[in-house]
C-alpha cells in the first residue's frame, strides 16, 4: 500500500462529505483544531483495544450505545447523567446476568455527523441541502442554516470535551459504584416491568456486596467496585475534524485519531478504495465496519486487510446491520468467510438502522423488530459455533417516544408526545432495559454452548 499520513484521505474519493463554501475558513479551522489538546489519550485506547480483544476471545461482551447524532440544543448535564444511567444498567444487566464482563462504550463526545441519502431534502415546493448533523449545518429548514460551517467543527471539540469530562466523572467518581445502583433507575421507567426486574437484582447484588464487605472488600479499598471504564465512541465520518484531532503518541511513534477512543465507517463510505478506510487504516484506534446486506464476504476480508493487516484482536469490529428479514440469509456467509481466513474480529450486532419505517410523518422503529435482529443475530453465531460479542444501540436516557412498542408501549398515535431526535430514533430507558434483560438470557446461553456444558 502507499505511504500513510493523516491527509493521505485526500487523494481518495471521499463520499458523505459537505462542500464548504470558503475553503480559507476551513484551512482555519483545521489548523486551531490541530492545536487543542487531546480529547483522549493514546493509553486509554491501548487499554479499550485489549478490552475488545477479551471479547473477541469470547471472554467479554462488548455494549456500545448512546444518540443517533448529539447535537447542540440537547446538550446538557442531566441527558449526559441520565444516558450514562441507563448504559450502567444495561452492563450490569449483561454482567449479572450472563456472568460475563461488560465493555462500555458510549455513541457520546463525538458523534455529530450524519450520513445521508439524498444530498438535498424538499419540504413545500422548497429545495434545500440536506441536514448532516450539528458539526457540518442546522437542522433549521432555512438556506442560510443548510449551509456547512466549519466553525461548527470547533464547538463540536468544546462541547465533547465537556462530555468527556463529565464522564471520566461519572465513571470514577461515584455514581458508576456498584452501591449506588438503585440510583441509577430513572423516574420515568419505576413504573415499569423491567424496572421491577431491575430491583430484584440489584437487590441479589446488594446482599453479595454485603458478603463481600463482611469479607473485607468494600468500595473504599476496591477500585472494581466503586469505578468503571467507559470509553467514548463515533463514525469517522467528517474526515477535516478526524484528521485536525490525530496526533503521533510519544511513547510508540504510533497515531491515534484522539477525537474518541474507538472510530467506525458506515455501510456508506466503507469502499476498500474510498477516503473513509484510508484514515483509519492508519490510526490505532479500534475500527468499526458496518456490514449492511450489500457488503460482499470478498470485500469484508478485503477491508480487514486494509484495517487490521496483522490480525491484532481487538482492533476490527464488525458492527452487523442487516435488518430483521435479512439476517439468516446474509450473516452466515460474512462469518464462513472471516472463519475461513482465520480473522480475529468481534462481531457485534447494530439492530437499529436495518430496521428504520416511516409511520406518518415521522421515522421509526418497532422494537419487536429490533428484538427479532438481535435473536437472530445470536441465532446464526450459535450455528455458526462462533461468538456473538457485542450489540450497537441508538439509546438515550430521555424520556422519548421514538420507538413504538415495547412493554411500556409506544404507539404510531404516541410517538409525536415526546419525539425530539435531530435523526434517527432512539429506544428509551426502558426499551433499553428490556432489550438488556433479553441479551442477558441469550448471551448466558451462548456462553454455555462455547464452554461445552
Amino acid at each position: 500500500m502507499s505511504l500513510w499520513t493523516p491527509e493521505s484521505w485526500k487523494n481518495h474519493t471521499a463520499l458523505q462529505m459537505p462542500e464548504y463554501p470558503d475553503a480559507a475558513k476551513l484551512r482555519q479551522v483545521e489548523e486551531s483544531l490541530s492545536k487543542q489538546p487531546p480529547l483522549v489519550f493514546a493509553g486509554e485506547v491501548r487499554a479499550l483495544t485489549d478490552q475488545l480483544a477479551s471479547v473477541a476471545e469470547g471472554k467479554a461482551f462488548l455494549l456500545q450505545g448512546g444518540d443517533c447524532a448529539e447535537s447542540f440544543a440537547e446538550f446538557s448535564a442531566v441527558n449526559i447523567r441520565d444516558t450514562f444511567k441507563v448504559l450502567m444498567q444495561m452492563a450490569v444487566v449483561l454482567t449479572f446476568g450472563a456472568s460475563c464482563p461488560v465493555v462500555k462504550v458510549g455513541r457520546l463526545a463525538g458523534q455529530f455527523a450524519k450520513p445521508r441519502s439524498n444530498p438535498t431534502e424538499t419540504r413545500d415546493g422548497i429545495e434545500l441541502p440536506t441536514y448532516r448533523g450539528d458539526i457540518v449545518n442546522s437542522n433549521e429548514f432555512t438556506e442560510a442554516a443548510r449551509i456547512p460551517d466549519p466553525e461548527r467543527m470547533m464547538a463540536v471539540y468544546h462541547q465533547a470535551a465537556s462530555t468527556l469530562n463529565l464522564l471520566r466523572a461519572f465513571a470514577q467518581g461515584g455514581l458508576a459504584s456498584l452501591e449506588q445502583i438503585h440510583a441509577w433507575n430513572l423516574d420515568f421507567v419505576n413504573a415499569t416491568p423491567e424496572a421491577r426486574h431491575f430491583q430484584k437484582m440489584a437487590a441479589r447484588i446488594d446482599e453479595t456486596l454485603a458478603f463481600m464487605k463482611a469479607c473485607g472488600m468494600t468500595a473504599e479499598n476496591s477500585a472494581a467496585i466503586r469505578e468503571t471504564s467507559f470509553y467514548t465512541s463515533h463514525e469517522a465520518l467528517l474526515l477535516p475534524y478526524e484528521q485536525a484531532l490525530t496526533r503521533k503518541d510519544s511513547l510508540t511513534n504510533d497515531w491515534y485519531d484522539c477525537s474518541a477512543h474507538m472510530l467506525w465507517i458506515g455501510d456508506r463510505t466503507r469502499q476498500p478504495d474510498g477516503a473513509h478506510v484510508e484514515f483509519v487504516r492508519g490510526v490505532h484506534n479500534p475500527v468499526g465496519i458496518k456490514a449492511g446486506p450489500t457488503l460482499p464476504p470478498d470485500d469484508l476480508i478485503r477491508l480487514l486487510d486494509i484495517v487490521n493487516p496483522e490480525n491484532i484482536p481487538g482492533r476490527a469490529t464488525i458492527i452487523v446491520r442487516m435488518g430483521a428479514d435479512k439476517v439468516e440469509a446474509g450473516l452466515p456467509a460474512l462469518i464462513k468467510a472471516v472463519e475461513r481466513e482465520g480473522r480475529k474480529v468481534v462481531w457485534s450486532c447494530d439492530p437499529m438502522h436495518g430496521n428504520t419505517i416511516t409511520a406518518g410523518d415521522y421515522k421509526t422503529r418497532d422494537v419487536s423488530s429490533v428484538l427479532r435482529e438481535v435473536r437472530q443475530f445470536f441465532s446464526v453465531h450459535r450455528a455458526e459455533g462462533t461468538y456473538a460479542g457485542g450489540v450497537h444501540f441508538e439509546m438515550t436516557g430521555q424520556n422519548v417516544t421514538e420507538c413504538i412498542g415495547g412493554a411500556h408501549k409506544v404507539t404510531e398515535e404516541t410517538l409525536k408526545e415526546r419525539y425530539r431526535t435531530h435523526c434517527d430514533p432512539r429506544m428509551n430507558a426502558s426499551q433499553s432495559l428490556e432489550m438488556a434483560f433479553l441479551i442477558a438470557d441469550t448471551l448466558k446461553e451462548c456462553r454455555k454452548d462455547l464452554r461445552g456444558e
